[in-house]
């Protein structure tokens, strides 16, 4: 078979390669196969595979076939290097890698080597005071109010009528979907959060094991399966053929305003990346290795210490969002970063923000820049951007652990630090300096116990403020909603509920309202007479009324025997 030359392979031409040329397959094994998401188009992306069970190769849909792809093999060898010249070594490819990326570090170093160095620690004085931030205004609001900050009203009336819209356009019939009905279909995927079951059919299951007499009796399952087929957050007679998330955008554009709206000022903020988890076929698919998901849809995510997500960008690629300017300064990974910034509120832009990212991000050119904007900088730093004419290096640190060195530039304002710890740990800031020295204590594996081991103010600090985004992670993780779907869009959808709960339950946790805890231990029966705040004064005017002919009627609570006199309208 004549295999075309280049690297722009469709998926249909690589999945032909794989079946004509088995001896391919036999000489580098099972390969993984990447696509690049399908051109935006009204049609849709997904396969007509199994929603619950997964698809075969004859299930991809026509865009995906016609996909640009890639055959990414064990060795690490990939079909668009090797499949032309079988004579070129995969050493080869791994050099040529490498080479490249050492070019483009100290093209990086010398963008942004700073000013001269000297021996010295920094000065933080230069800051304004950060006014106290207050939650206070949260207190009142109920739990379901908080989440309505964040999923407001004009979003239930857009995913409404573009879903409306989107059931006409496949030639069905309308279904009126109502906000009522949305939102009762929304509550169902965050209760599969907490109570999750092997599929979404079972909560209407008739076995006792399987059935959630919540759902069922909310909603029947044709019409949730009926609202799940059709829900939709774009009009498809209206596409950004440059962005490829557009089949979420107005839902990403009306939430990070809602975020930005509601976040109270506070100083310490992280910039790191998230992952949405998804195995399924997209080429926006990701892999990140020590990451606790692994696989899945990348999202730059600015948020605080705490965990309150502020601003998001999902991971396209080339983004129709993105500013050329800021990409040849800071690189694709703080792009985003500074885009955010640009993003923030007039009066919440000028307030003298401390921001931490870890060596992904962290470059002079990007330190300078924050500083130059009134906020603070801190990050690990990598060794290929660290100019060659700052005079402290990793192979002057002696092997001691709690040995550091710092070196400053006055011109522009920053601080180095090398610090020994297990290994050489490398830091740059732009607002923390080594003082004052603290301790941490460690185990000391030649004198066999704990040891206290100097720790510089600047690692102290980054330790502290630095893991907002893991920290969000961590708490969308303990619920996350497990209703799964096949449009490849569908676990980004579930993620962005997901964030809007955190925020809306960090808020509450903030304001200083009581929050539920444990169970009570009390009887069933008295706990089922309590009426919940948000029941009591949800302004739906629940008067007691005599029952008329003044007739006892059994009481509507499952667990009580009572006859009663009143009734509430």
């Amino acid at each position: 078979m004549d295999i075309p030359l280049g690297n722009d392979f469709t998926l249909e031409e690589l999945l032909n390669i794989l079946d004509n040329e088995p001896e391919i397959s036999e000489e580098f094994g099972t390969p993984d196969v990447y696509i690049t998401p399908p051109n935006p188009s009204i049609l849709t992306d997904e396969d007509s595979g199994d929603e619950e069970e997964g698809g075969i190769l004859d299930n991809l849909s026509g865009p995906q076939l016609a996909s640009t792809a890639e055959l990414v093999f064990s060795n690490n060898s990939r079909i668009g290097e090797f499949i032309n010249d079988h004579k070129k070594t995969n050493e080869t490819i791994i050099l040529d890698k490498k080479k490249k990326r050492k070019i483009l570090a100290e093209k990086s170093a010398r963008r942004s080597e700073p000013g001269a160095w000297v021996q010295g620690d920094l000065q933080c004085n230069n800051f304004n005071p950060f006014p106290v931030t207050d939650y206070s205004k949260f207190s009142l609001y109920s739990c379901v109010e908080l989440f309505e900050l964040m999923f407001t009203n004009d979003i239930f009336e857009h995913l409404v009528s573009e879903s409306n819209k989107y059931a006409m356009f496949c030639n069905n019939r309308d279904p009126n979907i109502t906000v009522e009905e949305l939102k009762c279909f929304i509550s169902i995927l965050i209760i599969s959060g907490y109570n999750l079951l092997p599929g979404k059919r079972y909560y209407w299951e008739d076995g006792k094991d399987m059935k959630n007499e919540m759902v069922s009796n909310a909603m029947r399952r044709d019409r949730f399966l009926q609202i799940s087929r059709f829900i939709h957050c774009a009009d498809n007679m209206n596409i950004n053929t440059k962005d490829k998330m557009y089949k979420l955008r107005p839902l990403i554009e009306k939430l990070k305003v809602n975020f930005l709206k509601n976040f109270q000022p506070y100083k310490y903020l992280s910039y790191d990346e998230s992952m949405i988890k998804y195995y399924g076929r997209h080429g926006c698919k990701q892999f990140l290795r020590g990451k606790p998901i692994r696989f899945g849809y990348k999202a730059w995510c600015l948020t605080t210490n705490f965990g309150y997500l502020l601003n998001f960008d999902i991971y396209q690629g080339k983004s129709p969002n993105s500013n050329t300017a800021y990409e040849d300064k800071y690189g694709k990974a703080a792009t985003p970063l500074m885009i955010m910034l640009d993003d923030l509120p007039d009066e919440k832009k000028k307030l003298s923000y401390s921001i931490y990212f870890d060596n992904l991000f962290t470059g002079f050119n990007l330190l300078v820049d924050l500083r130059e904007r009134g906020y603070g900088g801190t990050g690990t730093i990598r060794d290929n951007r660290i100019p060659k004419s700052c005079p402290i290096s990793k192979n002057s640190m002696s092997k001691e652990r709690g040995e550091y060195k710092s070196t400053i530039s006055r011109e522009d304002g920053l601080i180095a630090v090398r610090w020994v710890d297990n290994s050489v740990v490398s830091m740059s800031s732009n607002c923390h300096g080594t003082e004052p020295v603290s301790t941490v204590r460690r185990f000391s594996q030649q004198q066999k116990k704990f040891i206290q081991v100097p720790r510089p103010a600047i690692i102290a600090n980054y330790n502290k403020h630095m893991g907002g985004v893991d920290r969000m992670n961590e708490d969308i993780a303990r619920y996350r909603i497990g209703i799964r779907g096949k449009k490849w869009w569908w676990p980004i959808f579930t993620w962005l509920l997901d964030v809007a709960i955190n925020n809306a339950w960090v808020l509450s946790k903030k304001s200083g309202r009581k929050q539920g805890g444990r169970p009570s231990k009390s009887k069933t029966s008295i706990s089922y007479s309590r009426i919940s705040d948000e029941l009591r004064y949800d302004q739906m005017n629940h008067w007691v009324s005599e029952v008329p002919n003044k007739k006892r009627r059994r009481c509507a609570g499952d667990n009580c025997k009572s006859h009663v006199r009143t009734i509430t309208i």
